[in-house]
């Protein structure tokens, strides 16, 4: 056993010994089909804290020749599967973490450093076959599997970190792109090459270095979502074991989703609330806010706008297609709004090619940045809608109407009222301070058509619910008189608490006072 040659399976030991432990070994029989195949490279990139690393230990531990790993698998979902005992610890497997070389190497030597250390061990093991005369890592893979006809599983975690660290070095990372490229393109000693990170291969021009990859990412992440991170059904199985709410949990942490899996969780946040029976930004705490304050703050038309419309609860349309997968060459804001996507700090829904906040973790760090950047009259907006949120609780419809119009004033550098879309995104914005106790659901389905916005009070507030219709150039009463003609608040019928029906409309023509809002009590 050694560091980088057949590691062993100490690392998924110990994640199966922890106090939570989320049966994913499925994964191992996705890799399995990928086995000496045309499918064999694979790159699966993932946010910070999505179990990029507890993969590759589960994958180390069951492929790596030299240690027997039956007895820890015994009771996962891989046990019952056709290929287990096929591929169980036949295989070496060279385990390469290169944040670690980035880190240790000398500066632009970090591609000479990681054959030294491989090199070492590889000769070691093989010394009797490599002895005679030196030479480089692939010529060494090479060598012995023309003696032994032994192939190599390679695993290689934070493949991206020279593209996100060594951003301004662009020798060093086609130099460490070449390497890899070489080391693993059309060598007969690859059986299988799995590497993670945060972004995709990196492209330059209209090609990639390392064309052979199958891309798995989070704009789409084919047969690996249910692996990507906890599915509904596991957060379900946790809350009732920590009794914990499950609907708390979900506003919290849900939001990601895949054409399969419509909610999949941020795991270690998931794991965090369980263990400490606390709801709190979990994720986020490993990053530093400014991070994202970089990326919000680039000036590329429109993307301010997007941004608020996100916040506002909506969603902004988005071309995944041009960003060339690097943190550094950007030239749209798509190429913006896409990279946080693979970050994390954004969802998306790849059919309809859409981006949004996903939950309510994540939508406090985007109040974070803005709260120490260029953003003062959105902050501005947030800091009042504490007070347009207990107005409206109140009824006080003239109140919420001066309210909303302070609120587009502050906003109408930023967003536009376009449409009725548009608005609402300004009002979902407006009313910001209600998701400490409200669930925001944009465009329920409700009676015969779709309610614009419901606030649903979370487990425990005691808060009336809100049936929020909006109007555009017409009256708030004919908002009112919708809700309640359409029969909105049937989807409300398992609340058993207040409504509140909340009719906004929007002049235009009115200068001074462009909106009107009309409250009413609804009785189910």
């Amino acid at each position: 056993m050694g560091i980088y040659l057949n590691p062993g399976n100490r690392g998924f030991w110990e994640s199966v010994r922890s106090e939570i432990y989320v049966d994913k070994t499925g994964l191992i029989a996705e890799t399995n089909k990928c086995i000496n195949t045309e499918q064999k490279f694979l790159c699966v990139s993932r946010p910070r804290r999505f179990g990029k690393s507890m993969a590759l230990k589960m994958l180390a531990a069951y492929y790596s020749r030299g240690c027997d790993s039956e007895e820890l698998f015994a009771g996962f979902s891989i046990a019952g599967h056709p290929t287990y005992q096929e591929h169980l610890n036949r295989y070496d497997v060279v385990f390469l973490n290169m944040q670690q070389f980035l880190i240790e190497a000398a500066p632009g030597k970090v591609t000479e450093y990681l054959e030294q250390e491989v090199l070492e061990e590889l000769n070691e093991e093989y010394g009797t076959v490599l002895k005679g005369r030196e030479m480089g890592l692939a010529a060494a893979f090479r060598k012995i599997y023309a003696k032994t006809e032994k192939q190599f599983i390679f695993l290689i975690d934070e493949w991206d970190c020279v593209m996100r660290e060594r951003q301004e070095s662009e020798t060093l990372q086609k130099q460490y792109l070449d390497f890899l490229r070489n080391l693993l393109k059309d060598q007969p000693y690859v059986a299988f090459a799995y590497m993670t990170g945060i972004l995709p291969v990196k492209k330059y021009g209209q090609h990639s270095a390392l064309n052979m990859f199958w891309e798995y990412s989070m704009t789409n992440q084919f047969a690996f979502e249910e692996y990507t991170g906890f599915t509904e059904h596991e957060v379900k199985t946790l809350c009732g074991k920590y009794d914990m709410d499950f609907a708390l949990i979900s506003d919290w942490y849900d939001g990601y989703q895949f054409r399969e899996f419509q909610h999949i969780y941020n795991p270690r946040s998931v794991v965090a609330a369980m263990k400490n029976r606390i709801l709190s930004n979990y994720w986020t705490s490993t990053e530093t806010y400014e991070a994202l304050k970089i990326y919000i703050d680039m000036d590329f038309d429109g993307l301010r706008s997007d941004i608020v419309q996100m916040l506002g609860g909506g969603r902004v349309k988005v071309n995944m297609r041009s960003f060339q997968n690097d943190m550094k060459n950007f030239r749209t804001k798509d190429d913006v709004l896409t990279l946080l996507i693979h970050l994390g700090y954004l969802a998306c829904d790849s059919r309809e090619e859409e981006a949004f906040i996903p939950n309510k973790e994540i939508i406090g760090e985007f109040e974070n940045a803005m709260s120490v950047s260029g953003w003062p009259e959105i902050v501005r907006i947030l800091k009042a809608s504490d007070q347009l949120l207990k107005d409206t609780l109140n009824g006080d419809e003239k109140s919420v109407a001066e309210g909303l119009d302070r609120a587009h004033t502050e906003a109408a550098s930023i967003l536009t009222y376009n449409d009725e879309n548009s608005l609402a995104c300004a009002i979902g914005l407006a009313y910001y301070s209600a998701r400490k106790d409200y669930r925001l659901i944009r465009e329920l389905p409700a009676g015969r058509g779709f309610a614009d916005i419901v606030f649903l009070p979370l487990p425990s507030v005691k808060k009336p619910a809100l049936v929020v219709e909006l109007k555009y150039d017409k009256t708030a009463h004919t908002a009112i008189q919708q809700i309640k003609d359409r029969q909105y608040t049937q989807a409300l019928n398992e609340y058993a608490g207040e409504i509140l029906a909340v009719g906004i409309n929007y002049d235009r023509d009115n200068v001074n006072k462009p909106h009107s809002c009309v409250i009413e009590r609804i009785e189910k």
